[in-house]
């Protein structure tokens, strides 16, 4: 069975880095393969986890749609085919395959940016077919999330066991980890348990804050200190994933996670 982890929030408060603790973590106290999807055009995930990206899923989509128009405009390919009589799930299934960034102990597939004019409706639905096979080898998925949950439905079908929503110490931020608790029961998948987690704190969580944490609709799961190696790691450009295990970032997230998987 497949275990389903997606990390949701607003723009900037360390979703990735989250996810590449998550990462780390699974790699080093769990068996089974790891598949992470970067999900959020703006995210550099596979930076973090120190792997090399050529081919994203929004390339491999393009480039699809215009070998369709080209053909078309000739007189030729069938609506379900593309030139050569290639069916359009096949050529998905095989390019996407293909684009697997491969680690020692994870993959990653990235959606890349987003879509152009245009109907991508059947295109999506393929996509996400897709990747639903794909992701079923594996023991556990990660879903690096875009900042709301809108689109999540729209990248797989599979059901979510845990979703964790990244909040930065600010009322602002809580504010936008509720609405997005909120949005999860407006999906077309099922969202079995959801929690806060609060990133970037520096020392003991305000009083104001921590009250207003007990009035949302999710449970804060545990806080993620501010780090300053963390901080040269991102400026350095070093992958997360080689943090210390002593790293109180790091540490954090393994609490968390020993609790959420026991």
């Amino acid at each position: 069975m497949t275990t389903t982890i997606a990390l949701a929030g607003k723009g900037g408060v360390g979703k990735t880095t989250v996810a590449a603790m998550i990462i780390k973590y699974l790699a080093q106290n769990q068996t089974g393969s790891i598949l992470a999807i970067d999900a959020d055009p703006s995210s550099n995930l596979n930076m973090v986890l120190g792997l090399d990206l050529e081919w994203t899923v929004g390339d491999i989509r393009e480039d699809m749609l215009e070998q369709v128009k080209s053909s078309l405009a000739q007189g030729g390919a069938a609506m379900g085919t593309l030139p050569g009589g290639v069916n359009k799930r096949d050529y998905l299934e095989y390019q996407i395959r293909s684009s697997l960034a491969e680690g020692s102990r994870f993959d990653l597939i990235a959606m890349g940016r987003g879509e152009g004019p245009g109907c991508y409706c059947a295109v999506n639905h393929n996509l996400r077919e897709v990747i639903d096979s794909l992701s079923r080898h594996y023991a556990y998925v990660i879903i690096d999330n875009e900042a709301g949950m809108e689109h999540l439905s729209r990248r797989t079908t599979r059901d979510v066991q845990h979703l964790f929503i990244v909040s930065d110490p600010t009322q602002r931020g809580l504010v936008a980890a509720q609405r997005i608790a909120e949005m999860r029961k407006e999906l077309d998948i099922n969202v079995e348990n959801a929690y806060l987690i609060v990133n970037r704190l520096r020392g003991d969580m305000p009083a104001e804050l921590k009250a207003f944490t007990e009035k949302l609709d999710i449970p804060l799961l545990g806080t993620i200190p501010a780090d300053e190696e963390l901080a040269e790691f991102e400026f350095s450009g070093k992958p997360l994933v080689e943090l210390g295990d002593e790293s109180p970032v790091y540490r954090s997230v393994e609490k968390m996670m020993g609790r959420t998987l026991k």
